[in-house]
């Protein structure tokens, strides 16, 4: 007798963050993904929303935007999402970029911000961050898009909301450079500015930690070796706790210098550890390309 496949778990996705900063990609992107999507929806309408997709048969997984357009509603929003967490698994995502970025988005789409008035979009993009902080603070993934292409934030959803691998911790392990400044989506965050620097190796410096060579020398040396235990030690005793408290999507940042050498390779051994472990790691290196 055939398995019957098992019903989804109703899941409601709550997509906010900073104007320009990628809501409507997400959104597409889950409603490709089969989420049943709604752009804008009014707050008090919410719980009717959470409601029918907990309790309908045919919408199971949903998705809707909920963002500044909202005006001095935006501000009852912590409190309605306390509430709907008690009836229907809820996450909310909030994207986020430089106000540098988001400015120079809104001069190349030349589409007014949503607070409008008589300020500059700077001015707008500073007080909009400012109404959201506390919505901000509530979010299971931070997703900052300065540095990322349509394409690349399509992906990055596609993965953490896939049919695949449903209810699996999904990991990713970034390598980056501190003059770049710190992915501010990390979760856990660590310095190898401590190893000795390949970059002052003549061979090297024009090489990245993703060269069999100048991983070698990295790992030659004994507090390499230490590091890579203690660390991947560490992590395996945290997975599981993540996994026990309901987090799906982790970020672990390696940093270095310039992001080229010791990040590099470490990050790239800490996706194997975790990936041998069983484990969806994914190795990505932020500043790699970068001078």
């Amino acid at each position: 007798m055939a398995r019957r496949s098992a019903t989804p778990t109703p899941e409601l996705v709550v997509i906010t963050g900073l104007s320009g900063s990628g809501k409507g990609t997400v959104l597409k992107t889950l409603e490709d993904h089969g989420y049943y999507s709604v752009d804008n929806l009014p707050l008090d309408l919410i719980p009717k929303f959470a409601e029918l997709t907990k309790d309908s048969p045919n919408i199971r997984r949903a998705a809707l935007v909920v963002d500044i357009r909202e005006k001095d509603q935006l501000q009852r929003f912590p409190e309605l999402y306390s509430k709907l967490r008690r009836k229907i698994r809820t996450r909310l995502i909030f994207l986020d970029a430089d106000d540098s970025t988001l400015v120079r988005r809104y001069s190349e789409t030349r589409r007014p911000h949503p607070l409008g008035g008589e300020e500059s979009v700077a001015h707008n993009v500073q007080l909009e961050r400012k109404r959201l902080s506390a919505i901000r603070r509530l979010a299971d993934h931070v997703i900052n898009t300065t540095e990322l292409n349509v394409h690349q934030l399509r992906k990055r959803i596609a993965e953490n909301f896939s049919v695949s691998d449903e209810g699996k911790l999904r990991v990713y392990v970034v390598s980056f450079g501190f003059r770049h400044g710190v992915p501010s989506e990390s979760d856990l965050v660590f310095d190898v500015r401590f190893l000795p620097n390949p970059n002052y190796i003549p061979e090297f410096k024009n090489l990245t930690g993703r060269n069999a060579a100048v991983a070698r020398y990295v790992r030659s040396f004994p507090q390499t070796v230490e590091f890579m235990e203690r660390i991947s030690s560490l992590l395996l005793y945290l997975m599981p706790h993540y996994v026990a408290e309901g987090k799906s999507y982790l970020t672990i940042s390696f940093g270095c210098t310039g992001g080229h050498h010791r990040s590099v390779m470490m990050a790239q051994e800490m996706g194997k550890r975790l990936q041998k472990a069983g484990y969806v790691a994914k190795v990505s290196h932020r500043d790699i390309e970068k001078d």
